[in-house]
């Protein structure tokens, strides 16, 4: 695949994880349920992994270190869950 194109992509799906992040945070202001906090924090962290992602050369060592944020992501909407169903 062109390296143009797969910045191209990566941005628009970093762009696509902020606006889903800044959706959660407008439903979290409207209810205040925690449930959106998480979830909004959650594809922050994907839109970070995307982004850095487009930063750091493919064939760097540590590039694996960038997949610690998809990891902490879905950590965030488990625990979220986990929170949800807790409080009931």
């Amino acid at each position: 695949m062109n390296a143009n194109i797969r910045f191209f992509m990566w941005g628009a799906i970093a762009m696509g994880c902020v606006a889903i992040a800044l959706v959660f945070l407008r439903h979290w202001r409207s209810t205040r349920e925690r449930l959106f906090i998480f979830f909004a924090l959650a594809f922050l962290a994907f839109a970070i992994n995307w982004t850095g992602l487009a930063f750091v050369d493919p064939g760097v060592e540590s590039r694996h270190a960038l997949y610690l944020f998809r990891l902490a992501a879905f950590v965030l909407i488990i625990v979220g869950i986990v929170d949800k169903n807790r409080r009931g």
